[in-house]
């Protein structure tokens, strides 16, 4: 009788190749043997029990990152209407770090009482409001010649026209800039090749002056979107209002943004929809937005010389308005700024190739993605090939004269990244699918046909955005893409009627293979939107902070003190006390005031040790920090509670932590105080 090769001994090469079994002994026949880690149970009768397929074992081998080894990429992504960013190691599909940005967020105690996560939340609010939420959506990591540099990240908050600034040298928000003009933003999100600006736009239009009110009915006349660009402070990293710009935008509704790059660098594209100008009303007689938002055949993309654009605003030809300096639409259209390019209805991506020549709208009305020539927007544009302007009097380039194809890809495509070969990898919201195709025979490498679909991959489920490793730079990587699918069903363990998003991993063998599905991850912080992913070791993320740093604006801190120096002083109602935190205790650890007065905390962990992070809270007075080693945190309150309060290290930090406590005696009034 033939002996047939036993399952197992595919799953032991595999595992082989991860140390988790060394030379083993692999029978014939039926006989199973154990892994040579001298007994448990053999690796086949583990994949019999979990009912696991080679496949499932392969493709946990291609994502599998080992203890103490490292992720190759780092993926941030949006969170949501859970207002933060997430930190994703790339293959494992592990969540490394959370990032507090419009919301606060305990455990960094960024919003409960330290001044660092307090001073940033309250400048950010826009003048009149006191938020507490932010709906995030599109990170943009900063480029230098086009490449991720791995120095700062921006996001906009989709709900409130904000912009925020994380430091990616400690993964903290360093800034939130209410954008003038601005309501809202959904994904006009980008930074230039050399970061020059961060770009945002509105999504719906407001009432200009912004802040005030029109009615409906006077939509056309008084409501504006807006183009803005941000200038980045290159040593800093901050946005700086008053070196921005703004380009005033016809009331459609502006969506999905990109900048340009390489030929097309000193411009920015944006898609809009609802031209029509519909704005609902279906229980006043009138049409649904989604109704009337979809009447004409086709919207218009926005392509902008924010080149020429800076240099009028340096001419002095932009108006002040609420802080900002804007070219107004006239100008922007007279002066050869601003042009429409019309795009199939109801578009959602237009994303640029790395070339950046090619400009890719996916429509999701429409089965195409359109492909326009960027070359031949620019000589459009200078030949003045409009077939009109529209009614604000901004020119139309004719469709025909830049459009390079029209590639049919399926039901719902709507954004799309690019690899270094040629391709372009389109979501499919409807059909739940990645579409990979080719374009122009200038840029692809792999001897396909030019704007020829090349194959699809099925995704769990509705997928909204894709990213691929490096994807939105001048040379991507071809090694990853990540799905974000908005629904998940079936995919995990129901955790009750709100179920996690699934982000999947898709292998695009450099970009040369057939993708290849490997991995899920639930996600269950609200819905992403979108994500970047950036090389690991382009990160230079500190492990600990200069001694006495002051995380706000990254050099020393004036209150930091050293081990022994720690003091408290009265000055009046004002007790101003100087803290250390080390393992295992605080310094002072009783805190004695009275009630009503001012108390000014100062704490420094002195500790330089990697990983040696304390936490600061008092109870029932809603202060709460890290204390990171090195940092120096700041808290200003009253001590309006009479009491005694006990205040510990939040985060275990030694066999000792438990001691590492103290407490705050606030003295009732004298009023208050009971005679004997």
């Amino acid at each position: 009788m033939q002996k047939k090769r036993p399952r197992y001994a595919l799953v032991l090469g595999l595992a082989l190749t991860l140390g988790l079994a060394a030379a083993a002994s692999v029978g014939c026949g039926d006989e199973k043997k154990s892994s040579s880690n001298g007994g448990g149970t053999d690796l086949q009768s583990i994949a019999d029990e979990r009912g696991l397929s080679p496949d499932d074992m392969r493709h946990a081998l291609q994502q599998y990152v080992a203890p103490g080894k490292k992720d190759d990429y780092v993926m941030f992504a949006s969170g949501g209407h859970a207002g933060q960013v997430l930190a994703i190691g790339l293959p494992s599909m592990r969540i490394l770090k959370e990032i507090g940005v419009f919301t606060p967020e305990p455990w960094q105690g960024y919003g409960y009482g330290a001044d660092w996560g307090d001073t940033i939340l309250k400048e950010g609010n826009p003048p009149g409001t006191t938020l507490t939420w932010g709906d995030t959506h599109h990170p943009a990591i900063s480029e230098t010649g086009g490449e991720y540099d791995g120095r700062y990240l921006y996001i906009q908050d989709r709900a409130n026209g904000r912009v925020a600034f994380i430091d990616l040298r400690d993964f903290r928000t360093k800034q939130i800039v209410p954008v003038p003009n601005i309501q809202t933003s959904h994904g006009g999100m980008f930074v230039t090749p050399n970061s020059d600006y961060v770009h945002v736009s509105s999504k719906f239009p407001e009432p200009w002056p912004s802040g005030s009110y029109a009615d409906l009915k006077d939509y056309k006349e008084k409501f504006r979107g807006a183009s803005s660009w941000l200038k980045i402070d290159q040593a800093t990293g901050r946005l700086n209002l008053d070196e921005s710009f703004q380009i005033e935008l016809p009331p459609y509704s502006q969506d999905l943004a990109d900048a340009g790059k390489k030929v097309s660098d000193g411009w920015g594209f944006i898609g809009s929809f609802n031209t029509e100008m519909a704005t609902g009303g279906n229980s006043e007689g009138g049409e649904s937005m989604e109704a009337g938002a979809s009447q004409n055949n086709f919207d218009y993309l926005h392509a902008i010389n924010w080149k020429k654009a800076e240099e009028l605003v340096k001419a002095g030809k932009a108006t002040k308005v609420n802080g900002i300096n804007q070219l107004s639409m006239a100008t922007a259209a007279a002066e050869g700024v601003l042009y429409l390019i019309p795009e199939p209805k109801s578009p959602h991506g237009i994303d640029v190739d790395p070339s950046g020549r090619y400009l890719v709208v996916g429509g999701k009305l429409d089965p195409n993605v359109t492909i326009y020539d960027f070359n031949k927007v620019k000589i459009a544009a200078e030949n003045k090939d409009f077939e009109g302007t529209d009614a604000f009097g901004v020119p139309i380039i004719k469709f025909d004269s830049v459009v390079a194809a029209q590639v049919e890809l399926g039901a719902g495509p709507l954004h799309t990244q690019f690899d270094s070969q040629g391709h372009g990898y389109t979501s499919m919201f409807l059909e739940s699918a990645v579409a990979k195709f080719t374009l122009g025979d200038d840029v692809v490498k792999t001897g396909e046909a030019p704007f020829t679909l090349i194959e699809k991959i099925p995704v769990n489920y509705n997928i909204g955005h894709l990213a691929i490793t490096e994807g939105d730079t001048i040379s991507p990587d071809d090694k990853y893409l990540v799905a974000l699918n908005k629904w998940s069903i079936d995919r995990f363990l129901t955790v009750g009627p709100l179920h996690p998003q699934n982000f999947q991993l898709i292998d695009l063998k450099g970009g040369k293979g057939t993708m290849e599905l490997i991995a899920d991850m639930p996600i269950p912080n609200a819905e992403p939107h979108y994500t970047q992913i950036i090389k690991a070791d382009k990160l230079k993320a500190l492990d600990v902070y200069p001694p006495g740093t002051d995380v706000l604006t990254m050099k020393a801190s004036a209150n930091a003190i050293v081990a022994g120096g720690e003091k408290v002083e009265r000055n009046g109602n004002t007790v101003e006390i100087w803290m250390s935190a080390q393992r295992s205790h605080f310094t002072p650890d009783v805190i004695r005031v009275k009630e009503g007065d001012r108390v000014v905390l100062h704490i420094t962990n002195v500790e330089q040790t990697k990983d040696a992070t304390h936490g600061f809270a008092i109870a029932d007075y809603n202060i709460q920090s890290s204390l990171d080693p090195g940092e120096v945190s700041n808290f200003d309150f009253i001590a309006d509670k009479p009491g005694s309060f006990n205040l510990y290290c939040t985060e275990f930090c030694s066999a000792l932590h438990l001691e590492m406590a103290g407490w705050l005696l606030v003295e009732p009034a004298a009023s208050a105080i009971a005679s004997p």
